[in-house]
């Protein structure tokens, strides 16, 4: 795994002004395209030691990705970071800015803390693109008056077609793992790894990864069932380790910071406003974008049937209401359709703990590979 407070410390010794960003989907293109090098603090299992700090703060039901973060951030944010920018998800989220500043404060510290609300309405009902243009100004002259940078058009065009790149590359790694070429635990490190790189490195290891010469497909992977797999965070090594032993492949995901990152991209423009409108409204469907969710089943279904997976498992990040709303209906329709559908939860206790789950995957592995 790589070792995220080393590629942080490269980015500071660099002199980069690096900026810890939640939820998944910040505007990142307006974060390059100022000078500034974004890292999303999702998926630090692993990253930290305890959760010691956070549960100070936090609620022993909170989901792991808010204690990880929020452990993150009073541990090695003042060391790492330059500043934290987030937008507004589920409850728990939203809640943080003021925790965050509440645990820094105790140690006379302060972290530059910025935040926009993003509204939760669907656009053909309710109008707010004035509101939310608005949060866009108000994002670039907070930028600009706390770390000294200035916005250009240029840049910010130049950025967002290197972001598009980077999310092009990102899909043909995906398509390397469904051929069977690249193993969803290395490709899962790669992605993580570009997380917490400046853009142009971002490209320099994706390219790199395409590009490279790569063994045949592995024996039978034809024959081996194709899996999606759905959920908040991709599942632990060890799980996914089962999955791949149990002679599973997975064909597609559905995992919020993989495949919904850069399922699509919009047109580049030089308005960040017109352009960061478009990327919000029309952005693959997530949970944490409330507004997206009617279109949500229609594309799992879509995939489905384009990859023709046999089946899907949901990797359930426990105490996360949003997904787990969700799920019966999906899997209700997935299984008209035909395709089956297993259920594994992760907790931060399970986290190094999850040879429980080993025998229900390699059961569900010989149902879809007994069913055609």
């Amino acid at each position: 795994m790589t070792d995220i407070n080393q590629r942080l410390q490269k980015l500071k010794a660099e002199g980069k002004t690096v900026i810890g960003c939640f939820p998944l989907y910040p505007p990142l293109e307006l974060f390059f395209a100022m000078d500034l090098v974004p890292v999303v603090l999702w998926g630090l299992r692993g990253e930290v030691g305890s959760t010691l700090q956070s549960d100070k703060h936090l609620q022993s039901y909170t989901c792991s990705v808010a204690r990880h973060l929020t452990e993150f951030v009073l541990t090695k944010g003042l060391d790492l970071l330059d500043g934290v920018f987030m937008y507004n998800a589920c409850d728990t989220l939203r809640n943080l800015p003021e925790i965050l500043e509440t645990g820094l404060s105790q140690g006379n510290a302060r972290l530059p803390l910025i935040k926009i609300h993003i509204p939760m309405v669907r656009p053909d009902q309710t109008d707010a693109s004035g509101y939310f243009k608005n949060e866009i100004r108000r994002l670039i002259r907070a930028l600009e008056a706390e770390f000294n940078v200035s916005f250009s058009g240029d840049k910010f065009v130049d950025a967002a077609e290197k972001i598009n790149r980077v999310r092009q590359l990102m899909a043909l790694a995906e398509q390397k793992v469904a051929e069977g070429s690249l193993s969803f635990l290395s490709f899962c490190q790669i992605i993580h790894e570009c997380g917490f790189s400046s853009i142009d490195e971002q490209t320099r290891i994706l390219e790199s990864l395409v590009a490279q010469q790569t063994d045949p497909p592995l024996s039978g992977n034809g024959q081996r069932p194709g899996v999606i797999l759905s959920g908040i965070l991709p599942p632990p090594a060890s799980v996914i380790n089962d999955m791949e032993s149990a002679g599973l492949r997975v064909v597609g995901n559905d995992i919020a910071s993989l495949g919904r990152t850069y399922a699509g991209a919009p047109a580049v423009i030089e308005d960040p406003e017109a352009y960061l409108l478009d990327f919000y409204h029309h952005h693959y469907p997530c949970p944490t974008l409330l507004y997206t969710g009617d279109r949500r089943a229609a594309l799992l279904m879509e995939m489905a049937q384009k990859t023709r997976a046999r089946g899907v498992i949901f990797v359930g990040e426990k105490f996360c209401e949003y997904e787990y709303f969700e799920f019966p209906y999906l899997k209700k329709r997935l299984n008209q359709m035909g395709v089956k559908t297993l259920e594994l939860e992760i907790s931060v206790e399970e986290d190094a703990h999850t040879a429980g789950h080993r025998s229900r995957i390699e059961a569900f592995a010989e149902m879809l590979a007994t069913t055609s």
